[in-house]
């Protein structure tokens, strides 16, 4: 692009619902203008950037695309103030409901790199119970754990996982061997840790082991007090892999099993309809989803 020549608005604000929509019906029904419109609009803004902003088809960012939308949308945030706002306002708030162990584990690792992209926005984390969809306040964006799907709200699915039984290393030795954990006399003579954010009858049946969700037993409703409790020798979990990897890593917690289970379960990001309208949410949701990719 030669130096000091701005895109046109029009085609900043095009590239900005496209990336946003992911449809370029969408796009245009929202700007008033024609699909083809949209569609002349970014192949005029990618020919004067010399560079592709869409990676696939399905509208998914290139990198190039990812890192010029933080800054359009900053940019055009800024065109929407009112002189003499734009300071005065502060620091641009997102209120973010998380699950505990997701955010200890999945999103605060990542977090840095989110403030250094958009160090203007200012994030405000709060607790979400799993399952229950219950926060302290109201949030402008919120990780909820489940099935899916959510009435009353937009949701992208953002972090599936697979789930393995595991154990400390002091229980293996006091009640193992388990030569994989998949059948019926192994299983009936282990202490099974339950929680109702992930079920054992998903590995009874992968396993094809005719027992019922167990009734007795230690139970928890948070996945890193349910991992901690495993690794204080309380029993045998029901672990997903990628919420619990800090616990194989540091020996805390051994798998049992070289085979792995998919969970009916999921984190999604869900927002009211609208949200994204805000450049800040929309900008955490790309975020998230590239960063979880």
């Amino acid at each position: 692009m030669a130096a000091g020549r701005i895109p046109p608005i029009h085609c900043l604000q095009s590239f900005e619902a496209l990336a946003r929509l992911r449809s370029v019906t969408l796009a245009a029904d929202e700007l008033s203008v024609t699909p083809s419109a949209v569609s002349h609009r970014m192949r005029q803004l990618e020919s004067q950037l010399g560079v592709r902003l869409f990676a696939r088809g399905d509208f998914s960012l290139s990198a190039d695309g990812a890192a010029y939308l933080a800054r359009v949308r900053e940019g055009l945030q800024a065109l929407q103030q009112l002189p003499g706002q734009g300071h005065a306002a502060g620091p641009v708030r997102l209120r973010l409901a998380v699950t505990p162990t997701f955010s200890r584990q999945i999103l605060l690792p990542r977090l840095a790199l989110f403030r250094h992209a958009y160090p203007d926005v200012e994030l405000i984390l709060q607790v979400a119970i799993p399952l229950l969809d219950v926060k302290a306040e109201e949030a402008d964006l919120e990780v909820r754990y489940g099935t899916g799907p959510y009435a009353g709200v937009e949701q992208l699915r953002i972090l599936s996982d697979e789930v393995v039984p595991a154990c400390s290393p002091e229980y293996l030795h006091e009640a193992g061997p388990f030569d994989g954990f998949d059948t019926l006399e192994q299983v009936s003579r282990a202490r099974l840790i339950r929680s109702p954010l992930e079920s054992w009858n998903t590995w009874f049946r992968a396993c094809s082991i005719a027992l019922p969700e167990p009734r007795e037993g230690a139970q928890f409703n948070d996945v890193g007090l349910m991992l901690d409790a495993a690794a204080a020798g309380f029993g045998v979990t029901l672990m997903r892999l990628k919420l619990g990897r800090d616990w194989l890593a540091n020996g805390r917690l051994v798998r049992l099993s070289p085979r792995s289970v998919p969970s009916p379960n999921h984190h999604f990001l869900c927002w009211k309809p609208g949200a994204l309208e805000r450049w800040e949410c929309a900008a955490f949701v790309d975020w998230l989803k590239q960063a979880l990719s």
